[in-house]
C-alpha cells in the first residue's frame, strides 16, 4: 500500500512519523512547506495532485471543514489519480464530511472521516483514539495502517459524518468538564480550599472528570499548561458541536453556555493552550 499524507502540523507530525515508523511507503504535503517536516523515512510530494497519483491511499489532517475541501477538490482534478481511498483525520463537523464524500464519490474514490483524539503526546506514542466512519471492509483493509499511530481504532458508523459527530460529542463534554471544574474550582479557591487538596477529594468522589483526573493534575497544578491542544481548536470543536445540534434539532441549552465561555477565552487569549481557559475563569 502507498500512502500519502496531506498535513504535517502539530497533529499530522507525529503521526505522520509513527506511519513511516512502521515500514508504510509513506509521502507527504504540507502546504506550508513539507522540507524539514517530513518524518524520517518518507518522501516528499510536489503536490495533493502528486499525491493522488502515485498512492492508493491518502490521509488528511487539516485545520478545518475549508481545508478539507480545498484538498478534496484538488484530489478530484487530479490528472492520472492512482487514490481510491481518502481517510481525513481531521476535525471538521459532519456536513463538511458529508460534502468531501460525495464529491469523492463522483470520481470513484472512497471518503472515510476518523477525527482522532488524544493530544499531541497521544499522537507522539500512537496511543489515539480513532473515530472511523466508513464501509467495515475498508477498515479492514486499512487496520494496520491506523494501528501504525492509533491504539484505539472504533468503527462507529458506515456514513461519512458520523465519525466527526462521535468527535464532537467527546470534546463538547472534554470542554464542559474543563470549563465547568475551572469554575467550581474557583470557587473553593476563593474560600481558601487548596487546588491539590479539592482534586484529592474531587478525585476519590462522584465529581471527578477528565479535567480533575487529568488535565488539571498534569497541566495546571504543575502551571505548564502544555496540552498542546490550544483554546482555538476547543473553541472550534465546540462552534461545530452548536452547529451540529442545532441542524439535529437537539437541545443546546449547556452547550449555548459552555461555548460562551471559550469564545471569551480565546478572545482573552488568543495563542493560549486550553488548559489556559482555568486562568480565564478564576480571574475575569
Amino acid at each position: 500500500m502507498n500512502v500519502g499524507f496531506v498535513g504535517l502540523g502539530k497533529m499530522g507530525s507525529p503521526m505522520a512519523a509513527n506511519i513511516a515508523a512502521g515500514g508504510f511507503d509513506l509521502r507527504c504535503f504540507d502546504a506550508a512547506g513539507t522540507a524539514g517536516r517530513q518524518p524520517t523515512g518518507a518522501t516528499a510530494a510536489e503536490s495533493v495532485a502528486d499525491l493522488a497519483a502515485s498512492c492508493d491511499t491518502m490521509l488528511l489532517s487539516v485545520p478545518d471543514g475549508a481545508a478539507t475541501l480545498a484538498v478534496v477538490e484538488d484530489i478530484a482534478e487530479a490528472a492520472n489519480r492512482q487514490v481510491t481511498t481518502v481517510i481525513d483525520l481531521s476535525t471538521i463537523g459532519p456536513q463538511a464530511a458529508r460534502t468531501a464524500a460525495e464529491r469523492l464519490a463522483a470520481v470513484e474514490v472512497i471518503y472515510c472521516d476518523g477525527p482522532v483524539s488524544g493530544g499531541t503526546a497521544g499522537a507522539r506514542a500512537a496511543t489515539i483514539s480513532l473515530m472511523f466512519a466508513g464501509p467495515p471492509a475498508v477498515l479492514e483493509a486499512h487496520r494496520a495502517l491506523l494501528s501504525a499511530f492509533a491504539g484505539n481504532v472504533f468503527h462507529v458508523g458506515e456514513a461519512a459524518g458520523q465519525g466527526q459527530t462521535m468527535k464532537l460529542v467527546n470534546n463538547f463534554l472534554s470542554a464542559t468538564a474543563l470549563a465547568a471544574a475551572s469554575e467550581a474550582l474557583a470557587l473553593g479557591e476563593a474560600h481558601g480550599l487548596g487546588l491539590a487538596a479539592m482534586l484529592d477529594v474531587i478525585n476519590a468522589s462522584s465529581g471527578r472528570n477528565s479535567a480533575t483526573v487529568d488535565k488539571f493534575p498534569t497541566r495546571v497544578v504543575t502551571g505548564t499548561y502544555d496540552a498542546g491542544f490550544s483554546t482555538a481548536h476547543m473553541t472550534k470543536d465546540v462552534a461545530l458541536f452548536l452547529s451540529a445540534a442545532s441542524a439535529a434539532g437537539t437541545d443546546v441549552t449547556v452547550s449555548s453556555a459552555v461555548g460562551e465561555t471559550w469564545n471569551g477565552a480565546l478572545a482573552a487569549m488568543p495563542d493560549s493552550d486550553f488548559t489556559e481557559i482555568w486562568k480565564y475563569v478564576r480571574d475575569r
